[in-house]
């Protein structure tokens, strides 16, 4: 028979240990000073922690109590990410505790703003993805950036065309360079959430990080967890070649490929602001490079070190997610609730946490919300113009 605190939610406790990395109930139970049986109990519903042990869990893992009374945030869909064999379980826990608090904090924001509205084309027109061939991926590039309106040049921020969309992205350290980004539908609010990797990240990986996320939002949104388990490999290849089409589409970019020398690509990188390694496979999918050839160019690349950094990687700056930011601020500027009501009554995590999730700065929480003034008129200076009026004033002419 459960025991102490009433309410209290077992898969919550699941969760704060992901998000701390604590990969085992006994690591958290030798944080609290308490048997690490106590701790599978709470976890495995069989009892709850009592009052003082509430205390040390809100405590020792920095959110409120309210964190453990209510429901984690349930989704049924699956979460796409480029699992590897030698990611540790503890990293891909963490990634997704990371993910399902990003879907929290938009599900919050949701009552005060409104988002942009979620434009994905449905595609795929009731087909599967089994069915896709290499040139409906190629197609269905093109047709999406017609949607979009974005022409066939260069999609120059990957992240800012994500939130016009509709997207919610969020972006953190993961604390290892094994992984890259993570997508899921969001069940409640049919809208799509990605979270991206800070680490080692260069504007160009970014981009392509990005757009991988993306593809899968488009041609994968009904896979479920178990057919993303059977058929990973076909799907992950499927997001590559939609995101690499969507980059450097197949009408506009062979054109500019004089001769595929990783001088020549290295030009391109700075025009399309896509990596010379994702080029690369680009010209063999299009079969614009001879049969082999491109075993070639990954040799000269790796024996020139851009394995570990390429050039241009660092030419420009990484662009941070808005939308959370910005909600935030219009909500806490506008008096609808303060900074310390959202993290009282709203909010369960830290506030380094939302700040973290958000692209908030530091200590945003703990800074005074921006008092609007109003502009005064010196009093000696009569008002040229009624309210609503205005006044023309013209360049001058050279």
């Amino acid at each position: 028979m459960r025991v102490g605190t009433p309410g209290f939610v077992p898969a919550r406790l699941t969760e704060i240990r992901a998000a701390r990395r604590l990969t085992s109930m006994s690591a958290l139970a030798r944080r609290l000073g308490v048997n690490s049986s106590s701790v599978t109990r709470w976890e495995d519903g069989t009892s709850a922690p009592d009052a003082d042990a509430m205390t040390a869990l809100t405590e020792t893992l920095q959110v409120r109590r309210e964190f453990f009374l209510r429901p984690t945030y349930e989704n049924d869909n699956a979460l796409f990410y480029r699992s590897l064999s030698s990611t540790l379980v503890r990293d891909i826990n963490y990634q997704e505790s990371q993910l399902r608090w990003l879907q929290e904090i938009s599900s919050i924001l949701q009552h005060y703003v409104d988002f942009p509205a979620v434009d994905i084309p449905d595609v795929l027109a009731g087909a599967s993805y089994k069915q896709l061939r290499d040139e409906d991926i190629e197609r269905i590039a093109l047709d999406l950036r017609r949607h979009w309106k974005i022409g066939e040049g260069p999609c120059t921020d990957m992240v800012a065309l994500l939130e016009r969309i509709g997207v919610i992205v969020g972006s953190i350290e993961m604390g290892t360079a094994k992984l890259d980004g993570v997508c899921t539908w969001s069940t409640s609010e049919g809208r799509p959430h990605i979270l991206l990797a800070t680490d080692k990240m260069s504007f160009p990986r970014r981009q392509m990080d990005a757009a991988h996320e993306l593809a899968h939002a488009v041609l994968h949104r009904r896979v479920s967890p178990e057919e993303l388990r059977k058929d990973l490999k076909q799907i992950e290849v499927q997001a590559f070649r939609l995101a690499s089409a969507f980059l450097l589409p197949s009408t506009t970019y062979p054109r500019e490929v004089k001769r595929p020398s990783l001088a020549v690509l290295e030009t391109l990188k700075e025009r399309w602001r896509v990596s010379i390694k994702a080029q690369i496979k680009r010209l063999k999918d299009l079969e614009l490079i001879p049969e082999g050839y491109d075993v070639d160019l990954y040799k000269l690349y790796s024996a020139k070190g851009w394995n570990r950094e390429e050039p241009l990687d660092d030419a420009w700056p990484l662009t941070e997610p808005r939308i959370l930011a910005n909600a935030l601020n219009l909500i806490a500027d506008a008096g609808v609730r303060t900074k310390a009501d959202l993290l009282a009554v709203e909010f369960t995590m830290s506030a380094g946490d939302i700040e973290n999730l958000a692209s908030l700065p530091p200590g945003w929480f703990s800074a005074p919300a921006a008092e609007v003034v109003q502009l005064k008129a010196p009093a000696d200076r009569e008002a040229p113009f009624e309210r609503g009026q205005g006044i023309v004033v013209p360049f001058a002419r050279k």
